[in-house]
């Protein structure tokens, strides 16, 4: 049977349920964003502003919103890709330990 998805030979099926990277779609200005998907679950979402919410956009989506837990699923991608990063913005709403966290993410690209 033919599927028009790929869904089944999808690279990132094996980890799809805590997180999807697109390291391609990397650009010099990212944001990072907590969201609340569906019962109350965190998601921390990495987006290429340049985009602009268009193809593309997505840089990665990873379950929960622990900076000590998505840092190294980041750090994954090639530091070739994270040396294009110029710039990335936080939504307001972090708090205080969490923009430290971020800041020393920041300091990985």
């Amino acid at each position: 049977m033919a599927f028009l998805s790929n869904f089944y030979e999808w690279d990132q099926k094996v980890h799809a349920d805590d997180f999807s990277l697109f390291p391609d779609n990397i650009g010099p200005y990212l944001s990072i964003d907590e969201t609340s998907l569906s019962q109350g679950e965190l998601y921390t979402i990495v987006t290429n502003k340049e985009a602009k919410g268009r193809k593309g956009a997505l840089v990665a989506i990873l379950k929960g919103v622990d900076a000590d837990k998505i840092i190294p699923i980041l750090t994954t991608i090639k530091k070739i890709k994270r040396l294009k990063v110029k710039e990335i913005t936080l939504e307001s709403n972090f708090n205080i330990s969490k923009k430290q966290k971020a800041s020393h993410f920041c300091e990985t690209f």
